[in-house]
């Protein structure tokens, strides 16, 4: 009995990782097992870096509430601290967002907290 190769599934399959090299450098574009490693390799950094931009955006968003109360008097955990206490549920990214771009707003709310 001559031996089975699936070889419909194993082509569908080269062609859908050459298909996600698509873009590459070189022979990471079209030769199979250099382009399985690179797209592997930029899968785990793919995966990793969706977890690291979350990361950078806070510390972006804190950054910008840190220079935004230091123009009224206070300090970031000042902030903070004062508008958790005076239930202001307002988020980070949303308090970046006042602090850069509508300083007016940013400001009334510090004079709330104060």
């Amino acid at each position: 009995m001559p031996r089975s190769v699936n070889s419909v599934a194993s082509r569908a399959r080269r062609k859908k990782l050459l298909k996600q090299a698509k873009g590459y450098f070189g022979r990471r574009k079209n030769v199979w097992t250099v382009a399985k490693n690179a797209v592997e390799k930029a899968m785990v950094y793919a995966y990793r870096d969706r977890k690291t931009k979350k990361r950078n955006f806070r510390a972006l968003w804190i950054a910008r509430i840190n220079a935004g109360a230091r123009l009224n008097g206070l300090s970031y955990s000042q902030f903070m601290g004062k508008a958790k206490a005076n239930d202001i549920a307002l988020n980070r990214k949303v308090l970046a967002d006042l602090a850069m771009n509508h300083p007016n707003a940013f400001k009334a709310i510090v004079e709330k907290i104060k």
